[in-house]
Formats: C-alpha cells, structure tokens, sequence
C-alpha cells in the first residue's frame, strides 16, 4: 500500500529541503504534491485522496489551524502534522495534539520526519479498518457537531427567538439532540489578559488551544456537551443532561480550577471562568447574557472559578474622586511618580468601591481627559501618538481588568512624557525633521505627513522649524530637493524625467520651473555645464 502525501508551506527552501529528505520508496508514498499557501492545497484535496498532509502553521494567507478546520470537515480521513519554526509555540504543543497527529518544530531532524511519518501511516491503517463501514456516518457526526455550535450561537444572538415553539422547530428540524425535557448548565470561560506580548496569529493558536483542553478537562466532568468560541477570548461551555440526574457542581468547579491553573502557567494567560444556573433551553439566551455581564463587570479578581450568584451587578453609579495630582505630576514630575499616583488612585477605588467595567470605563474618560489636556499643551497631536497598533490592543484590553487598565497607563504615560521630553530638546526635533525629509525626498512631504511622523500639531512644527533654523520647512523641502536632484544630474545620466521622480516631482514642467528659479538656469543647461567641467579635468 502506498500513501500520497502534500506538504504545504508558503516558504520554497522548505518544501524543497523536506522534499530532498524523504525517501519516498522506504515510506510508501505514492504521490508527493506540494502547495504554497491554503488555496493551494484546498486545490490539491479537491483533485486528489491525500492520506498526510504535512503543514506550516503560520502562512501570510492564513494559518494552518484553518486548513486543519476545512480539511477536518471535508477529508476527515487525512492525518495532519504540524511545522512551525517559532520555538515559542511548544506550549501549545500537547493541546494541538488534539487536533492533529503530531508538532514538529522546524529544523526537523530527518530520522524524527520519517518516524512521524510512519506513525501517521499506522493510524491511517488503524482507522481504515476500524471504521471501513462507517465513514459515511463519520462524515455526518462532524457536519452535525458544527450545526450544533450554529443553533447554539443562534439562540444566543436572538437570530431563533427564545420561545419553545421557535426552539423545538429548529431542534426537530436540524436534529439537535435534546429533548423538551433538557436542562442546560453554561460555563463561561473568558481570557482576562494575556501574559506575554501576542500577535494575533499566536493569540488564535492559544485560543485553539484553549478550547481543546476545556473539552478534555471540562467536558469529560460532564459527560455530554458542547464547547465553542462565542467572542475573542471567550468560550462558552454548554452541559445537556436529557436524563434528569443533576451534575456534580463541587466536580465540575474542581476541574475548572485545574483548567486554569494549567492555562496559566502554560498558555500565558489570565481566565476567569463563570459558572450559570442550570436552565432550559428557552432561558439560554437570558442566561449567557448574565454571565457575560458579569465577566464584564469582573474587573479585580482573575485566574478564579466564580459560582452562580442571582441578582446581577449593581446599578448604582457612585462618584468618584477627582485626579488632582495627576495633572501636575504630568508637568513637573517623573513617569514613575505619574504612575505610582494612579497605581494608589485605583488601589484606593478597590478598597472604597465595589468597582466594575462601569467605574473602570468612567475613570479611563477622567485619565484620557487628563493626559490629552498635557498632550494639547505641548502641541502633540494624541490620535497620532496613540495610532498604533500595539497601542490599540493594550488600550482595547484596559476595560477588562485593573491590571490591564495599569498596562494601558503606563503605556500612555511613559509615551507621552518621553515625546514630551523629546520636543523640549528642541534640536533633536528639527534633526528629525531633516532626517524624515533625506529618507523620504521621493514621497509627498507635506506638513501634515512630516507633522504624523513627530507626533505635532502641523502649525506648531513648522513655527518651531523656523525659529530654531530662520527659514521655512516648505523652502528646506524644495531646496532639499533641489540639491539632491543637482547631484543626480551632474553624477549620473539617469533623464531629467527620472531624476524628477526621484525627488519627489511627477510634473518634469513643473520640476524645470521650480529648478530654474533656485538655481538660475534649466537642469539641462546645468547637466551640459557640469558634463563639460568633468571633461575639461
């Protein structure tokens, strides 16, 4: 029996280099295809039976998890191993094996290929004989699961309305398997934070993760049951018990607290999980909202089981007290003392308060108030220093928790104050400014874009440019150019055509017209005189 086998990985050396290392004859394979990116191998599943598929985990047009996803629906039949040449990703490993036959990290030792290879062939041979006859049933199990998780979603999102009529329509006729006898028990299990700086991609593959082993851990404390992603770094746990025998509550807590002890330490992150009252499928929807509320307004306490506790947050808004010292701190402290005042600010919230996202949210408001006001009298324009993207995720998570909200402040301050810092040596700015203009003499130079790359008010900078150099930034940008283009003329024969479109001039019109006036005469005129100096010498 022979096995065909695709390797998948958007690099060319790679799929050549594991190409050159396996000795198809000794392992069976048949046909050996290659793809670049996921369309590619989808393309290959659709003209082809692949038995292995070898494949990179991180690709520029989508990840392996997601081929994995289709491939799982589609060919169920096909064992999957996994590259990756981050050997940060280890972590994730064990869990990943849930999804897939094997982890294997880039170089990988050609004895350790060939050996996941043959193992990949056992299980195929394994599963071959053991589900022959019921590959078709196989195929409907994993389609029904994901019809499942949508009638689910659906519930929760009001798309089927919570009424027992509605519901048994859609059970009866997508073949969900409750009864109208059903109770329910929901678990929410949200990512407070992440531990570790994460791109999206490596934060999609924890999340992965994440599921896996709360359906190994959980899920098997429960017996029957669902697990899937309701929101970005949210998972939902659904308990069906259709025989009336109520679950071990004191169990299932324990579990929980073993899940995320595990994913702490293992998976970089801060959980909180949330334990629902045991509902009927009518009152899903309601309940799933409670317990979002809740996580929502859990701003202090992570890496914690939280029982069911009936009567919701309260409404009752308090006041809160006004940052007085923060403002002066901004103009005549530290980044540490700025940072240690709204460290006790919040500290003493916590002690007086019962607070929440609520308070948290109303709080950020006062600080951004605060902080724009310092950002406003130093003429620096905030949306341009805070428009980054690491800048956006950190500020996107301070709503979450204090901790984050901490992260966020410090982040803020101490980028605030060293631009600050930075335009109060005024030459350093200037240099930056003449710095941007030489590395950027083809682009369009206009205030605004030379105003974005320090951070300042457009009409601000051009006044500190003229007092510290007595000219004008619009006249050192032409003149800038101009020298350049002047070198370029005398020095090369690239056309006059060119040497306009390296400075920045799409117009040769307009480029002669502007040259002509700084330097007295046309850039023809100027290359002839410079060609004849250079052969007089």
């Amino acid at each position: 029996m022979t096995y065909n086998m695709l390797l998948v990985d958007d690099e060319v050396l790679v799929i050549k280099g594991l190409k050159s290392d396996l000795d198809l004859e000794k392992l069976q394979i048949g046909e050996l295809h290659t793809a670049f990116n996921i369309r590619q191998a989808k393309e290959v599943f659709e003209e082809n039976q692949i038995d292995i598929l070898l494949c990179d985990i991180e690709m520029p047009q989508g990840n392996g998890l997601e081929l994995l996803a289709w491939v799982k629906d589609h060919h169920p039949h096909t064992a999957t191993i996994f590259l990756t040449s981050h050997a940060d990703f280890k972590y994730a490993k064990e869990a990943l094996k849930l999804g897939s036959l094997e982890y294997l990290l880039k170089p990988v030792p050609r004895e350790e290929l060939e050996y996941t290879i043959r193992k990949a062939q056992f299980v195929i041979d394994t599963n071959s004989e053991n589900n022959r006859n019921s590959y078709s049933h196989q195929m409907w199990l994993q389609h029904h699961s994901l019809i499942i998780e949508r009638f689910w979603l659906d519930l929760i999102n009001d798309t089927i309305p919570s009424k027992p009529a509605a519901i048994q329509e859609q059970v009866k006729r997508n073949q969900i398997p409750i009864t109208e006898d059903s109770i329910f028990l929901p678990i929410l299990i949200s990512v407070e934070g992440w531990t570790k700086v994460l791109k999206r991609r490596d934060e999609k593959v924890l999340e992965y993760a994440l599921k896996n082993l709360a359906e190994e851990v959980i899920l098997n404390k429960g017996a029957n049951g669902i697990c899937f992603q309701l929101d970005r770094g949210m998972l939902l746990i659904i308990l069906v018990n259709n025989r009336g025998i109520l679950w071990n509550n004191m169990e299932l807590q324990a579990a929980c607290s073993q899940y995320i002890d595990f994913c702490h330490h293992h998976f970089y992150c801060d959980l909180s999980c949330y334990f629902g009252s045991t509902v009927e499928t009518h009152e899903m929807a309601c309940m799933v909202a409670e317990l979002r509320a809740y996580d929502r307004n859990n701003v202090v306490h992570v890496n914690q089981v939280f029982p069911y506790l009936a009567g919701g947050p309260s409404t009752e808004q308090p006041q809160l007290p006004a940052l007085r010292d923060v403002s002066a701190l901004l103009k005549n402290g530290s980044k540490e003392s700025v940072i240690r005042e709204v460290e006790e600010y919040l500290s003493g919230l916590i002690r007086n308060l019962e607070i929440d996202a609520q308070i948290l949210h109303r709080f950020n408001q006062d600080f951004m108030q605060v902080l724009y006001a310092f950002l406003n009298s130093n003429a620096i324009v905030a949306n341009q220093l805070f428009g980054d993207e690491q800048s956006r995720d950190i500020l996107e998570m301070s709503g979450r928790s204090v901790t984050n909200m901490m992260k966020w402040v410090q982040h803020a301050v101490i980028r605030a104050m060293d631009q600050v810092e930075a335009l109060s040596k005024t030459d350093s700015v200037v240099e930056a400014i003449k710095r941007f203009v030489s590395l950027n003499i083809d682009q369009d130079l206009s205030r605004e874009n030379i105003a974005e790359h320090v951070y300042m008010n457009p009409d601000y900078m051009s006044r500190l440019f003229k007092k510290e150099t007595g000219g004008s930034l619009s006249d050192y940008v032409i003149l800038e150019r101009i020298n350049h283009s002047k070198k370029l003329l005398a020095q090369t024969k690239k056309p006059i055509s060119a040497v306009a479109e390296s400075i920045g001039y799409g117009n040769f019109s307009h480029f002669a017209k502007i040259f002509k006036k700084y330097v007295g005469m046309g850039p023809m005129e100027y290359r002839n005189q410079h060609m004849d100096r250079r052969e007089m010498k």
